[in-house]
């Protein structure tokens, strides 16, 4: 193991957090930890649910978490990653107590509220996870942080390192890396799917055997107390949007995962197993996954719901809960004064706080559209699928052409006429059905009528 860590002594710490923090800048699988734990006399630092420890940026961001890998030498190959053996890129390692005076040093400063720690994979999997757990073991013990710590569990590595450091830490993820065992196949051969969901087991059955000794021995050591997590590629390998969505539905209730993270593939190799990017890493299909994975955890839906193998993509147009509703007007009005809280989820622009306001406030006054404003319904979505008393904000045809059309429009103001179409103020240049850039060869051709 030292011959591993001193083979990058030449590195100086910055130099090598330099190397170590833009090789993690890929990994997203981190986010807010679930976790509360009040700091004392004998710890430093906490840990809150909202992941935030102590300090605030200067425009109410939360201050984020250092973010680092251990190394990112790897022995293996992966086709889509920067850090692959083949790869000819600067490498560093940390040695355990460099990330833990790292770690402190950018505490105390009001840095960072806790650590994020993955790494490449040095020697062997269990090699990488023993100095993990090495890591994370001086920071409690010797440096006695307190605050929110989560790692990587490594795939492959020994079941015993991967129990021991669970105990020491909040949260640990296990990168699922692609959605289908195919896609992992061509461009990840060194890894395989069932290699990737044992640890994920472990971790599991190893939260339900804390929450079990926890609930008769209060001070019982915790287990993963955050949860555990996992994150995939998007747009490297074939897979539509549906079958992406069922593979998150099925860990989130086989593997009761916190979170899945989608991570829009970046081509940092050329590799011809790799697809072209034309258009760059696939962002928006990103963005509609995430909010396609928020219905599905906070809001009831179902992946069948959403897509199915005739429709196996998300609307590019209308995030994934408009698409739902204006494929599923039989739903729709609903009675804002009536309607049961699963029914208000589904309206476009009431969220989970939206909603729960709206069933506590009607329980004294019928709710009117000003009132809707007022507790934080988007009405300018929630207009054209819901009732105030019966009757709607403005005459609205429930028809899945004209929904579509207001629902994509820029125009801040939508105006009703008492046919119930929509209604704005045309330009000379604009016939409402052209969307590309004219020169100004065409403007002097509409002035002058040569068209």
């Amino acid at each position: 193991m030292m011959e591993l860590l001193t083979s990058r002594k030449t590195l100086s710490v910055s130099e090598k957090l330099e190397i170590l923090t833009d090789a993690a800048k890929y990994d997203v699988a981190c986010t807010s930890s679930g976790v509360e734990r009040k700091g004392d006399s004998t710890m430093t630092g906490n840990c809150v649910k909202a992941g935030i420890c102590h300090s605030f940026a200067g425009d109410g961001r939360c201050i984020s978490l250092l973010k680092i890998l251990m190394t990112n030498e790897c022995i293996y190959d992966c086709k889509y990653c920067q850090n692959r053996r083949s790869n000819d890129v600067p490498r560093a390692t940390f040695t355990p107590e460099e990330i833990c005076t790292l770690t402190m040093e950018f505490y105390r400063r009001n840095y960072i509220e806790g650590l994020f720690l993955s790494s490449g994979i040095i020697g062997n999997p269990t090699l990488t996870m023993e100095l993990i757990y090495r890591t994370i073991y001086l920071l409690r013990t010797r440096y006695r942080f307190n605050g929110y710590i989560h790692v990587k569990a490594i795939p492959g590595a020994d079941a015993e390192v991967i129990r021991s450091t669970g105990f020491l830490v909040d949260r640990m993820s296990v990168n699922l890396e692609l959605p289908t065992a195919d896609g992992l196949r061509v461009l990840a051969p060194n890894k395989h799917r069932k290699s990737i969901l044992t640890p994920m087991r472990q971790i599991q059955n190893g939260i339900h055997q804390s929450r079990d000794e926890v609930a008769l021995y209060r001070h019982a050591p915790r287990f993963v107390s955050g949860g555990q997590s996992t994150q995939m590629i998007i747009g490297a390998t074939p897979e539509n949007d549906w079958q992406i969505l069922n593979v998150a539905e099925g860990l989130y209730r086989k593997f009761e995962l916190k979170r899945v993270f989608y991570s829009a593939f970046v081509k940092v190799n050329e590799d011809k197993d790799l697809p072209a990017l034309p258009g760059g890493p696939p962002l928006l299909r990103e963005h509609r996954l995430y909010q396609a994975d928020w219905l599905l955890r906070f809001y009831g839906f179902e992946a069948k719901e959403l897509l199915d193998e005739s429709r196996p993509f998300f609307n590019v147009m209308l995030d994934p809960k408009e698409d739902w509703a204006v494929r599923h007007l039989e739903y729709f009005p609903v009675e804002i004064n009536r309607a049961p809280y699963e029914s208000l989820l589904r309206v476009p622009g009431i969220g989970v706080k939206s909603a729960r306001r709206i069933v506590a406030a009607r329980r004294s006054t019928n709710l009117t559209f000003e009132d809707l404003k007022k507790i934080g319904v988007v009405i300018k979505r929630a207009l054209f699928f819901v009732t105030c008393s019966g009757k709607m904000m403005y005459p609205t045809k429930l028809e899945e052409d004209y929904l579509v059309r207001n629902l994509t429009s820029k125009e801040d103001r939508i105006r009703f006429g008492t046919d119930g179409m929509s209604y704005r103020q045309m330009s000379l240049f604009d016939d409402g059905m052209f969307s590309g850039k004219m020169e100004a060869s065409d403007k002097w051709q509409v002035v002058t009528g040569q068209i």
